[in-house]
């Protein structure tokens, strides 16, 4: 059966899941047979895209295919590449805060992350006063040439993120490839052969994210002192102008997390934000609750600090992120396009407090009220927003 291999491959994947460490009730499971269905979504969805020849964008990670601690202010977008080919990628730049390219060599596994042969954001090419720019990448020596970057031996896959920190801003940005050397032509027509390679790489595709994603947080978060908030610091995988500060959280109904962090400019920052993850290493619903912050949907105190207070009770307060029922978790800050390095000074103040004491501790807390109908109001506004604009 052409089939046959995937078909075990998602069996192996619901083993995987249900064994799954952090697994401890019903809803855990329920949450990680989610997480399955859309892994198998992308893995399908990856194994089709895999055309170097014929390279074109896809949505890397969605509303329903999350992997990664996936960030909900980011589309993200990838192609395939041959190291030994000329690629040119048009587009156009947008009303994003952030837009950023990566080239990778492979792929994530349970041992290591790919290597990031390079990557820049957009200040480094020209765009035309009308935001319109054309990128070449290929295997020559740039020698000096105006958006071209060199392939690296290994180079496999392009990501371009393009982040908002205003979720309401049109989407005006376009993005294309096309392999220099091929335009004009046709792919071979598929066969038998090529459909069941496909669904043979789509199941390891499969299992092998699921496996590399329960891992990632060994790496980078498990070791750190629970209730705590690493300083900034670059963030892993070679994004160059990226810095973050992340931790885990595990908190009682009655006890909420203050978490204290500068605004940055917007000359250093102009994408600044925060969010929450369950223990699948993905974000929680950011449509229908405020799991997740920009600097722009934050209510900024007059101190000139951003002070989330994630609870599960509602506290009644713009800046509340919600748990969602997840008393374990990720917590991730980030800024990105930087134009200076950040230091301690620049990173969070994590204090964990009881719910029924934020009204005497928590600075500014009577400008930080909000009523039930402008909360209303607030979750109404990013529905529509990531309908509009997150399509996936």
């Amino acid at each position: 059966m052409v089939t046959k291999p995937f078909a075990d491959a998602v069996a192996e994947a619901e083993e995987i899941i249900k064994s799954a460490p952090h697994v401890r009730t019903e809803q855990d499971l329920a949450e990680g047979y989610d997480y399955l269905a859309g892994s198998i979504r992308a893995s399908l969805q990856m194994a089709w895209a895999y055309e170097r020849d014929f390279p074109f964008f896809v949505t890397s990670t969605g509303p329903h295919t999350k992997l990664g601690l996936d960030n909900p202010d980011t589309l993200y977008f990838h192609a395939y590449l041959r190291d030994d080919a000329e690629y040119v990628v048009t587009g156009t730049r947008g009303s994003t805060a952030d837009l950023s390219f990566q080239v990778l060599g492979g792929d994530y596994t349970p041992a290591e992350s790919p290597d990031s042969v390079t990557a820049f954001d957009d200040r480094d090419i020209d765009i035309a006063a009308d935001g319109s720019y054309e990128v070449r990448f290929g295997p020559e020596p740039s020698r000096g040439r105006s958006n071209y970057v060199t392939l690296g031996a290994g180079s496999a896959m392009l990501v371009v993120r393009e982040a908002y920190s205003d979720w309401s801003a049109e989407r005006s940005g376009r993005i294309r490839i096309h392999r220099a050397d091929t335009l004009g032509s046709s792919p071979e027509p598929t066969s038998t052969r090529l459909t069941a390679k496909r669904y043979e790489v789509a199941g390891k595709m499969l299992v092998n994210r699921l496996k590399t994603f329960l891992a990632f947080p060994e790496w980078h978060y498990l070791h750190l002192p629970v209730n705590t908030m690493t300083e900034p610091r670059p963030t892993p995988g070679g994004l160059t102008t990226q810095y973050s500060a992340v931790g885990h959280y595990e908190l009682d109904d009655d006890r909420v997390m203050v978490i204290t962090v500068p605004a940055a400019s917007k000359e250093d920052a102009p994408y600044q934000g925060f969010q929450l993850g369950s223990m699948w290493y993905i974000s929680l619903d950011y449509i229908n609750h405020q799991t997740s912050l920009t600097a722009d949907q934050a209510r900024v105190d007059p101190d000139g600090r951003i002070r989330y207070v994630v609870s599960e009770r509602d506290p009644g307060l713009a800046n509340w992120v919600e748990r969602t029922g997840h008393s374990r978790g990720y917590l991730q800050i980030r800024w990105q396009r930087l134009a200076r390095d950040l230091g301690p000074a620049d990173g969070p103040e994590v204090e964990v407090l009881a719910f029924d004491e934020l009204p005497e501790r928590l600075p500014y807390y009577e400008r930080q009220r909000v009523t039930g109908e402008e909360w209303a109001e607030r979750i109404a506004q990013r529905q529509k927003d990531v309908a509009a604009r997150m399509l996936g």
